[in-house]
Parts: structure tokens; C-alpha cells; sequence
């Protein structure tokens, strides 16, 4: 199917959907390019479309759930960890809770954490039962086109996530000059035959043209599924699936499970040599010491730094987020207790170091 009109409805999305389970559309990119913003556009612009979604951390702090715009209709799956090291148990057990629900869901959106690696994703929809029960749609890939470079595809992951993906979306281009986003464009072609890009500021683009696209060729990647198969045993389901217009029931078993779990020690972690270091604490910060924190002391090997900050002088709950070299403070009501949670991505990082300076900056 080709993408629908940039001006469709997202009622003209349900109809153009085609009736072979539940679309599912993933969202990739490297880290701080942008993906929970998009996100969040989708779930703003979702109109009638009843959206469920997987958000992915890399680290034991569920921040992204906390910058979703949520409503009652959304449902938020958190899988700590990165779900991308090889066909994932928990993937497949949200999938199905999912499924499972009484009420309508019309589309998946699984957004990944910016260190992952798509394929393995991608193959727990097309190698396992799921492949019964839902339609992988497209690969989104977002890409700051900011700070785009090469020391950026250094990284495994960063390159097979353009690679893999169906489109490839350009964000931040306010902040791009003619020649950065010719230089990315450029690039993108080198490693694609024929892609599809979107150029975006703040992951701002029309639904019909990411979501309902049938891009994904399962048929190209449904053949290595045999290296990766997965198959279940030792608790049965039995859920209803909603279909769009045809409610059916099915029934699944799961039966051994054939490959390892291994957590981070995948091998496009190991050569990347990501970490990430979580840190949370029910006192405030001092605003000028954590201030001096990330100017002069942080680590240089920090790409990417996202949390909730409390701070002594301010009743307000701060949003933090840092994409190497930029960071940004927005300010809202606490839905909470106030807390300091924060986390850190990098390579080879010093959690008890970065414990100590943050630590420091406490009141």
C-alpha cells in the first residue's frame, strides 16, 4: 500500500488499514534524536484512533512514560532494558496484552530505545505467532538532523536503525543549516536504495504519511527467522482479538523457549559499549550546583541525558533533557511527589563517579 494523502483523516487510516491483524509501527533512532516527541504528536493527533503503546527504556527509570500526553484510551507497556538483544519474552507477552483487551485497539506504536538495534524487534512480529495476530506497517527512524555525524555511526545500532528503517524522518531541521540536512540526505541515500525521507521540526508531521503505510517487506526478512525463532510453551492464552470490523478469538501456546536471554550483553552493546546510569533520590537539587554539574563535570562521554528534577528554590516539576551538546528545563505541575529522577547514556560510564558529583548537588 502506498501512503495515503497527507490531508487524510485518521478515520480514512482505519479504513485504509488492511484487515490482516492489529498495524504495528515501530519507532527507532539514536539517542536525543526524537522519538518520544513524535510519540507524543501521534498520540495528540490521533483523533477517533484508538492507539496502544510500548515505550522501551534503556535504564531502570521509566521517564519517557512520564512525557507521554496519555489518555484513557492509551495503554503504556514499559519493558526496562532494551528489547532489541534478541527476540524478547516481554515483548511478546505485552504484544498479547494487548490483544487481549475487551475493548477496541486499532494500532501499536513501540517506540525502542535510542541504543537499539531494530531487526530483533522486527523479527518477534514477522518469526514468532505474533505474525498471526498483527501487521508490522512500517520502521520509523528519526534522526536529529542537528547533530548528525559520523562519530554518531560509530555506533552499530545507529546505523542498522537507518538501514532498517522504512522512513526515515529528519527532525529538528530548524536547527539544521541547507547543508547539514544535503550532507544527511546525502548519507541516507548511500545506505538506502530509493528511501523515503521526511524532514520535521519537533516531529510535527501528518499521520497518514507514517501510520496505515504498509512499507515494511516482511517477505524480504520472514526467511532468517528460522536463526531466530521463537516459540512459547508452559502457559496457554486465550484472548480476543479485535480485528478492526471482525471480533475473533484465537488461542496460542507457548512451547520452548529456543534462544538465550541476556539482557544487555547483546552483541551491538558490547561493540558499542553503551551504559546507562540511573539515579533518583526524594531530596532537591541545588540549581546552581547541578548547573556547575553539567558545564564543567559531567562526563564527556554522555550522549544523552533525560529525568524529573526537583529543585530546592522552585515548587515546580523540571523536565530535563540533554542531546549532546544541548540541554533544556521545561517546567510543570509535580503529578507526583516531588523526586529527583535522572538518567544517563554513554559510553563506559562511571555510575559510582556520577553518583558522587550528582550527590554533590543535593541540598
Amino acid at each position: 500500500m502506498t501512503a495515503l494523502n497527507a490531508t487524510a483523516s485518521t478515520s480514512e487510516i482505519i479504513n485504509n488499514i488492511p484487515k490482516m491483524g492489529m498495524p504495528v509501527t515501530i519507532i527507532t533512532g539514536f539517542l536525543g534524536s526524537g522519538k518520544t516527541t513524535l510519540l507524543n504528536e501521534i498520540l495528540q493527533n490521533k483523533q477517533n484512533l484508538k492507539v496502544a503503546v510500548l515505550v522501551n527504556e534503556f535504564g531502570d527509570i521509566n521517564i519517557d512514560s512520564q512525557l507521554l500526553v496519555s489518555t484513557d484510551d492509551d495503554m503504556v507497556e514499559l519493558n526496562n532494558g532494551c528489547i532489541c538483544c534478541t527476540i524478547n519474552d516481554g515483548l511478546v507477552d505485552a504484544v498479547y496484552r494487548v490483544l487481549e483487551r475487551e475493548d477496541r485497539v486499532d494500532y501499536m506504536v513501540v517506540e525502542t530505545t535510542g541504543v537499539a538495534d531494530p531487526l530483533p524487534i522486527m523479527l518477534t512480529f514477522l518469526g514468532t505467532e505474533l505474525r498471526d495476530f498483527t501487521n508490522l506497517d512500517s520502521i520509523l527512524t528519526v534522526v536529529d538532523a542537528e547533530s548528525f555525524d559520523a562519530e554518531h555511526f560509530q555506533s552499530e545500532a545507529a546505523l542498522k536503525q537507518i538501514t532498517y528503517g522504512d522512513i526515515v524522518i529528519l527532525n529538528k531541521t530548524d536547527l539544521a543549516t541547507p547543508e547539514k540536512l544535503q550532507e544527511l540526505e546525502n548519507f541516507v541515500h548511500d545506505v538506502k536504495d530509493s528511501p523515503r525521507i521526511l524532514q520535521t521540526t519537533h516531529g510535527k508531521v501528518a499521520l497518514p504519511l507514517i501510520l496505515g503505510v504498509g512499507l515494511t517487506p516482511s517477505d524480504l526478512y520472514t526467511p532468517q527467522k528460522e536463526e531466530h525463532q521463537h516459540e512459547h510453551h508452559n502457559h496457554n492464552h486465550n484472548h480476543e482479538h479485535y480485528d478492526h470490523n471482525h471480533e475473533h478469538e484465537h488461542h496460542h501456546e507457548h512451547h520452548n523457549h529456543k534462544h538465550e536471554h541476556h539482557g544487555h550483553d547483546s552483541q551491538h552493546l558490547d561493540n558499542d559499549g553503551f551504559v546507562s546510569v540511573s539515579f533518583q533520590v526524594n531530596k532537591p537539587f541545588d540549581v546552581e550546583k547541578f548547573e556547575k554539574f553539567l558545564i564543567e563535570e559531567m562526563p564527556k562521554d554522555v550522549f544523552r541525558a533525560k529525568g524529573i528534577l526537583w529543585f530546592d528554590n522552585s515548587p515546580l516539576r523540571h523536565i530535563f533533557q540533554l542531546s549532546d551538546p544541548r540541554y533544556q528545563l521545561d517546567a510543570s505541575e509535580w503529578k507526583t511527589s516531588p523526586k529527583n529522577e535522572v538518567v544517563f547514556i554513554g559510553r563506559h560510564l562511571d555510575t559510582n563517579k556520577i553518583h558522587f558529583l550528582l550527590n554533590e548537588c543535593l541540598v
